[in-house]
């Protein structure tokens, strides 16, 4: 294996023609140079420099070396400031997300990308189980959950409170338990875990989902509340999913006299050192939520 410090100090003995000025170049002793054409040469097994007393001329295998090297040279020069870079607008940053925070968010970070193009956003809508198991395994780089990770290789920081709403059809103008059992539930895969919430802090009638008619079911985040929107039942969602509702007129958001939020926790994996580009995108979620 070749020491890229004896190509470097070959090119530069070359370039400048002198040992003492190569020596002074590379703040190196004039013994450290020879040193170094000395092992290079044994390296590659043949002569590289004709030597006549303090004066010296390239042999073949030098001419040809010098060409080589300095490709080598500067290729390594390239790689190591590739490596050492960390640009805040370049890359790719993925992150994953309950579908709630995720419409509240993807607006914003698309938005950041076209200001930044070389900033690409990816960016997955799914439960929080499966965003946790993301994060351990390091196939996204950035998670958002609404419970605490149970598992050790990931961390979460409280970041956002999101509350929860109990979503009716517009035209319903008083709220009571009769009114709910009357319209029917649209379910959804967190349905019955925010209703327990919301629900349990604010109707003594309640015991369980269940008490309440079925009237539809979606694993779409964005089109829960278009059966709502429809008169055909209610639901109970995150903030974030009744605010990007695009018919926000046939729907009406009831903030109950108990109200309930969802702690938001910021994700990642332990002990992975964050780049400067996940750190913008984390800062440009922050704005927002």
């Amino acid at each position: 294996m070749i020491n890229p410090a004896w190509l470097r100090s070959f090119c530069t003995l070359v370039d400048v023609g002198h040992f003492t000025h190569t020596a002074e170049r590379l703040h190196m002793t004039q013994s450290g140079v020879s040193q170094h054409m000395r092992k290079l040469e044994e390296a590659l097994g043949v002569e590289l420099l004709v030597r006549d007393g303090k004066k010296f001329s390239l042999s073949d295998a030098g001419e040809r070396l010098y060409a080589k090297a300095q490709d080598i040279l500067q290729a390594l020069s390239n790689l190591e400031q590739s490596v050492g870079e960390d640009p805040p607008y370049e890359g790719m940053v993925r992150v994953m997300s309950p579908g709630s925070v995720g419409l509240k968010l993807y607006p914003h970070l698309l938005a950041l990308q076209k200001k930044h193009p070389k900033l690409i956003i990816d960016y997955r809508f799914a439960p929080n189980s499966d965003v946790e198991n993301a994060i351990a395994e390091s196939t996204v780089d950035i998670g958002f959950m609404t419970s605490k990770s149970t598992l050790a290789d990931v961390s979460c920081t409280p970041v956002a409170e999101e509350s929860l709403l109990l979503v009716t059809p517009a035209t319903v103008e008083m709220l009571d338990w009769e009114t709910l059992m009357a319209i029917g539930f649209i379910d959804h895969p967190d349905g019955s875990h925010h209703a327990n919430l919301l629900m349990g802090a604010n109707f003594p009638e309640f015991q369980h989902i269940h008490q309440f008619s079925r009237k539809g079911w979606s694993n779409q985040i964005g089109l829960i509340l278009e059966p709502v929107s429809l008169g055909m039942g209610f639901t109970v969602l995150p903030a974030y999913a009744v605010e990007a509702f695009h018919k926000p007129k046939q729907i009406k958001a009831h903030r109950l006299s108990n109200p309930v939020s969802e702690t938001l926790f910021l994700c990642g994996r332990r002990q992975r050192a964050m780049q400067k580009r996940m750190e913008t995108v984390i800062a440009e979620a922050r704005r927002w939520l």
